[in-house]
């Protein structure tokens, strides 16, 4: 018999928020070049420019701020549709949003569009994925069943199309963008960056976090949500635009970053007795918490190229993403 140990409500937000804040300051001082907190200290108060000043607000700054509204709606989004889809693999990439942001991206960056104007690729690459989830939802229709498969169907096509985006490249150089956009990143972020996705990350996570009456209800089956006057098809839209507009946002920015939307929900679910809504704001929190700690892994572990951000979120999540196939295989019936 499993046994988990069910904190009050406040005390894991309130953990997973001094976590947030204690990795949101280690990404200030830590880097390929480190900072003291005196050189901090100085390099913001001082009037006249200097180097560690700059560092921070126009490099580092930047780079926390987005990773915390990246991993945050990652987190969110999985706890919702883990809640509204009732199974425990399910995470952003299911519906296809990732999948039609990367595509938006990579066509920016097949036609040129992005040297022609910066902020291109994300601006293409959130088209992509709101069309993306659209295509999921009008395939997918009411059912959950028919959802998951509309998802799957949907990222196999935007994956075709990536893959058919590298094998015409117009040049190699344009094939090498693409592939490092991929990877995901938050290098050579900046405040531009930040203030277009800010807007729609902020609207999908208002959303998504109205959804917790709805997740709580559908663990006990479609009719007997229906019967406690849960819209299915309302909130099966707004979880889709809450996921569309954040995810599809954040991918829009960073690139493809894999399994912080799956390993945030669990790692919180037992500390809340299961119970799908109280898993909502710590699975944002600690997703924040995590894409923090992965950015500054990428800065510490010294390589001839930084290590890309999708890359060793992969490299972690992967193990986990086995010990939880494992663990439900024991569980199962």
């Amino acid at each position: 018999m499993r046994r988990s140990l069910t904190l009050p409500a406040y005390v894991l937000p309130a953990l997973a928020l001094a976590a947030l804040l204690a990795a949101a300051a280690g990404s200030l001082f830590l880097g390929r070049v480190n900072l003291s907190p005196a050189e901090l200290l100085d390099g913001l108060l001082s009037p006249n420019a200097n180097l560690a000043g700059l560092v921070v607000t126009e490099l580092r700054l930047p780079r926390a701020v987005l990773a915390i509204l990246v991993g945050a709606s990652l987190g969110l989004s999985g706890a919702v549709l883990q809640g509204l889809l009732r199974n425990p693999l399910a995470e952003p990439g299911l519906l296809g949003v990732s999948s039609g942001a990367a595509l938006g991206a990579v066509i920016s960056i097949y036609f040129g569009l992005s040297h022609a104007f910066g902020l291109a690729t994300p601006l293409l690459g959130l088209v992509g994925a709101m069309g993306a989830g659209a295509l999921t939802f009008a395939f997918g229709g009411r059912s959950t069943l028919t959802l998951i498969l509309a998802g799957a169907a949907v990222s196999s096509l935007m994956s075709a199309f990536l893959a058919m985006a590298l094998n015409f490249a117009p040049s190699p150089y344009a094939a090498y963008e693409m592939s490092v956009w991929m990877l995901g990143s938050l290098s050579e972020r900046s405040w531009d960056h930040v203030l277009l996705a800010a807007p729609f990350i902020g609207a999908g996570l208002a959303i998504l976090a109205t959804m917790g009456r709805a997740v709580d209800a559908l663990t006990l089956g479609d009719v007997q949500a229906r019967s406690l006057g849960i819209d299915l098809d309302r909130t099966r839209v707004l979880a889709l635009l809450g996921v569309g507009l954040a995810v599809g946002a954040a991918t829009s920015v960073t690139g493809s970053v894999s399994f912080i939307g799956l390993v945030a929900p669990h790692l919180v679910r037992p500390f809340v007795g299961h119970q799908p809504s109280r898993t909502l704001l710590p699975s944002a929190l600690l997703g924040a918490t995590l894409l923090l700690l992965a950015d500054i892994g990428t800065r510490v572990i010294h390589t001839n190229t930084e290590l890309r951000l999708g890359v060793l979120t992969s490299l972690l999540g992967a193990p986990f993403f086995f010990w939880l196939v494992v663990r439900l295989r024991r569980v199962a019936p």
